[in-house]
């Protein structure tokens, strides 16, 4: 999807086709907006389901969204499994870990990128700032887990470097890129990660209920602790007794599919490749940085996230009921407003917030 030279415009036209928010809505980092793609198809499966017709055609729905989840990320579809959860996916891993395993994670991460290595009190869990993380690594860590781009700040992760460390020390490396995938150019940094999981409902514009998980090349590297019917190689013989064959994929570690979400997400995800994650990176940065810009100009600082699209600025989180109820929605996250910039964004909605913060 990467093209050669610089990255194609973004197509306002089909932005504007698709979306239509009531507000100016900077809040892609706490939910993304649901095109109309996938509410009239995700009406359409609800419609089918009260009325008793078949619903076959949404497992369908289920693969072709693991399928372009797995274009965007650059891998192949028999490493991506669905689920709906980042957390079952740490857990997962988690469970697989031998007891006194070290793992390395940073500062402040999202708890469900971290908390099931904590419930494992016999793991030894090691915590340090995140620009610390890569030289924190040492022979005796087995697993580093991290977000590629981090929720309260935006804050990016060096994962070229991260993996380098963690294969020189022999450590595995597990990315959250729930703040990335949709804008960050995960194709490379995806593939070389040995774990990966994301929810889909932020940037990637899926309907919750939606996740992803990309296992390691080999699927047996990892026992599929929770695999339920879905996780054998023919599902619908596989509804009796416990499972007799596991998918030879990542499918293994399917969770059982909330069906409407993957209707969305199949609709939603198919829009972000036609858009182009390149040019959506583009976009989003480019009113990211008019917004740090501004800023500026009313004497503020925002935290240091350089390339990122989320924006987080020290001590004003106590406005955001007041910008709310101009219309202007924001997240109040540990004292900081977090403003974040996606497609259906202009440099009107970073305007209008300037010029409300400026009040």
């Amino acid at each position: 999807m990467e093209t050669s030279g610089a990255p194609r415009q973004l197509d306002t036209d089909l932005v504007r086709a698709e979306y239509s928010p009531a507000t100016s809505y900077l809040n892609t980092a706490s939910s993304g907006l649901l095109p109309a793609r996938a509410v009239r198809a995700m009406h359409a499966a609800i419609t089918a389901m009260a009325e008793g017709r078949p619903i076959d055609s949404l497992f369908t729905d289920v693969e072709e969204a693991r399928a372009a989840f797995a274009r965007i990320a650059g891998v192949p579809a028999s490493r991506v499994a669905t689920g709906a959860s980042v957390a079952v996916y740490t857990g997962l891993i988690a469970a697989s870990l031998p007891e006194g395993a070290e793992v390395l994670v940073a500062e402040g991460e999202f708890s469900s990128t971290i908390n099931p290595f904590h419930v494992r009190q016999d793991l030894k869990v090691r915590t340090v700032p995140l620009g610390a993380l890569a030289d924190s690594v040492r022979p005796g860590t087995a697993l580093v887990a991290v977000s590629a781009a981090q929720s309260a700040d935006g804050r990016i992760t060096d994962l070229a470097e991260l993996r380098a460390t963690t294969r020189a020390h022999g450590a595995r490396l597990y990315v959250d890129v729930s703040q990335a995938a949709g804008w960050f150019p995960l194709a490379g940094h995806a593939a070389e990660a040995d774990y990966v999981s994301s929810v889909a409902f932020k940037w990637l514009t899926c309907p919750r209920g939606a996740a992803f998980f990309i296992g390691p090349p080999d699927p047996a590297d990892l026992t599929p602790v929770f695999g339920g019917w879905v996780a054998g190689e023919r599902p619908w013989d596989s509804c009796y007794g416990p499972v007799t064959e596991l998918a030879r994929s990542a499918r293994r570690f399917d969770e059982t599919p909330g069906l409407v979400a993957y209707t969305g997400a199949r609709r939603s995800l198919e829009l972000i490749e036609e858009l182009g994650p390149e040019a959506i990176r583009a976009h989003d940065l480019a009113l990211a940085d008019r917004f740090r810009t501004g800023l500026a100009e009313l004497g503020h600082e925002p935290a240091p996230a350089p390339g990122s699209p989320i924006v987080s600025v020290p001590g004003l989180g106590v406005r955001q009921p007041e910008l709310h109820a101009a219309g202007v929605e924001l997240s109040d996250r540990a004292g900081n407003l977090r403003a974040s910039f996606h497609l259906y964004n202009t440099d009107e909605d970073v305007d209008r917030l300037l010029t409300a913060l400026a009040r």
